[in-house]
């Protein structure tokens, strides 16, 4: 795993990542729930569509909209398993662990953190 401030500093410099912000309702739901609930929903979701070796559809799994914690998974290049490797050098092919599936949803929570 790459440590998140390297990682940030890569993600910065993709015009593709960049242009990912929460949109109102997104904003608003993160508000009203608070980070610590949004945080444990980035974690539901890492277990459930993220963490398998091989995760169903993946690729397509994560949606570009909806929750803002989908939107930080493409902000922070954690929406798959291919950009999980890209991004964060951890390796596609294998379940998670349990500090790996933490760096991910650490990365959700310091993207989200910076949109508030």
């Amino acid at each position: 795993m790459r440590d998140l401030d390297l990682v940030f500093s890569r993600l910065a410099g993709s015009p593709f990542r960049r242009r990912f912000r929460l949109g109102e309702k997104e904003r608003t739901y993160l508000a009203v729930r608070g980070l610590p609930v949004v945080t444990e929903h980035a974690r539901e979701f890492v277990a459930r569509r993220l963490a398998a070796a091989e995760p169903v559809n993946d690729g397509k799994q994560t949606p570009m909209r909806g929750h803002p914690v989908f939107i930080a998974q493409h902000a922070t290049g954690t929406c798959c398993r291919s950009c999980l490797q890209k991004w964060h050098g951890i390796p596609a092919g294998h379940p998670l662990s349990e500090a790996e599936q933490e760096h991910v949803v650490a990365a959700i929570g310091r993207w989200l953190e910076q949109q508030r």
